[in-house]
């Protein structure tokens, strides 16, 4: 059972650094900043390694809901570290963190909403399954396959090209509007509305 004062942990999953920002891999980053934004509020240090923003996300009532947004500052391979100390400083139950990251086997700009699973080669989740166990949800960004003979690693540190940039604040929007429905409304109504 779920200890319903306990806040949702949001996961933005991206590497730290200006370098990086544009980066199809920070998605999660991009999502984070725009529901920080949404609520009004600033990213600080947190003793854990990240970044964090906490606060309330949705309409005043019972669909109100206490969220912490995290950027983990280590690099996207030993994001679980961050990830799990948080999960412990505000007592978070593993069915209330939501990893939000991109996604390779799904076509830009297409959104999946999910509970559990594997992690796809995502060294992200692959983290954070180490770390915590694998029953957390995802918000997964599609950023589709590297075009010919690029390397995975090369794609994914790659900004997004010119092409995507001109959907990519409606698909950041979008995948936004999904961590909150999933938080509000539970993981199969964020999945029948967002899942493309």
């Amino acid at each position: 059972m779920s200890d319903d004062t306990a806040p949702w942990l949001i996961v933005g999953l991206g590497n730290p650094g200006a370098e990086y920002a544009g980066n199809r891999h920070n998605i999660g980053f991009m999502v984070l900043d725009l529901l920080a934004e949404r609520m009004r509020g600033k990213f600080k240090a947190h003793k854990a390694r990240a970044q964090v923003v906490e606060g309330r996300i949705g309409p005043p009532g019972p669909l109100n809901r206490r969220v912490v947004l995290a950027k983990p500052m280590s690099f996207m391979n030993l994001s679980g570290g961050p990830v799990t100390a948080l999960r412990d400083f505000y007592k978070v139950p593993l069915e209330r963190i939501v990893a939000v990251h991109d996604e390779l086997d799904i076509d830009f700009p297409t959104l999946r909403v999910k509970l559990g699973g594997g992690d796809n080669g995502h060294n992200g989740l692959k983290s954070m399954t180490k770390s915590m166990g694998a029953d957390y949800h995802r918000v997964r960004c599609g950023i589709g396959r590297p075009p010919g003979r690029m390397q995975v690693a090369d794609f994914v540190l790659k900004d997004f090209s010119s092409t995507e940039r001109k959907e990519l604040d409606w698909f950041v929007d979008r995948s936004a509007d999904a961590v909150e429905c999933l938080l509000q409304e539970g993981l199969e109504r964020a999945q029948s509305a967002y899942n493309s």
